[in-house]
C-alpha cells in the first residue's frame, strides 16, 4: 500500500489522539466520514495501525520510578536467549525489552513505585530470570522526552 498525503494526516491525527470520533477525524483530515472510515480501515488491515490505547500516568497509579536495567546473560545461545525472553515477558513490572548489541544482552524498563518496590522487583522478578549473569540498574531522574511515535516517521515519504 502506497500512503498518500491525507494518509499521514491520518495517521499524525490517530497518534495525536486516537479517541477522535469518526467524524471529528474526518473533519480533521478533510474527507467525508465514510472516505475517513474506509481509509482508516486499509491502514488498519494492511499493519500500519496496530491497535488504540490509552496513554496512563503511571506517575498518577503511584509508579514513580523508571528504572533502566542492563543484563548480560551467562550464554548466547539460542536456547539461553529464548528462555530468558519468555521468563522476562511474565515479568509484570517490565514495561519494554530490547535484545542489544554491545556489552550488554538486554536493555530492560521497570516501573516501581520508590527504591524499596524496585528492590522487591530485583529480588523476586529480575534475579530469578533464567541465565542472567549480571544486572546494572540506573533509576532515571526525570523523563525529558517521551513518545511512542517520532514526529519524522509521520512525515510524507518519498
Amino acid at each position: 500500500m502506497n500512503l498518500d498525503f491525507l494518509d499521514f494526516k491520518l495517521l499524525r491525527e490517530l497518534a495525536a489522539n486516537s479517541n477522535l470520533t469518526q467524524a471529528q477525524l474526518a473533519e480533521r483530515v478533510g474527507l467525508s466520514t465514510t472516505a475517513c472510515a474506509r481509509r482508516q480501515n486499509a491502514l488498519e488491515n494492511a499493519g500500519f495501525i496496530r491497535g488504540y490505547r490509552a496513554a496512563l500516568n503511571l506517575s498518577t497509579l503511584g509508579f514513580r520510578s523508571l528504572v533502566v536495567v542492563r543484563i548480560a546473560l551467562d550464554s548466547q545461545s539460542d536456547e539461553a536467549l529464548a528462555n530468558f525472553e519468555q521468563a522476562i515477558a511474565l515479568c509484570p513490572s517490565v514495561t519494554r525489552c530490547f535484545l542489544m548489541s554491545g556489552a550488554d544482552d538486554y536493555l530492560v524498563l521497570v516501573v516501581a513505585r520508590d527504591i524499596e518496590d524496585f528492590e522487591h522487583i530485583h529480588k523476586t522478578q529480575l534475579a530469578r530470570l533464567p541465565g542472567v549473569a549480571r544486572i546494572q540498574s540506573s533509576f532515571a531522574l526525570r523523563t525529558i522526552l517521551n513518545r511512542d511515535i517520532p514526529p519524522r516517521a509521520l512525515d510524507i515519504q518519498k
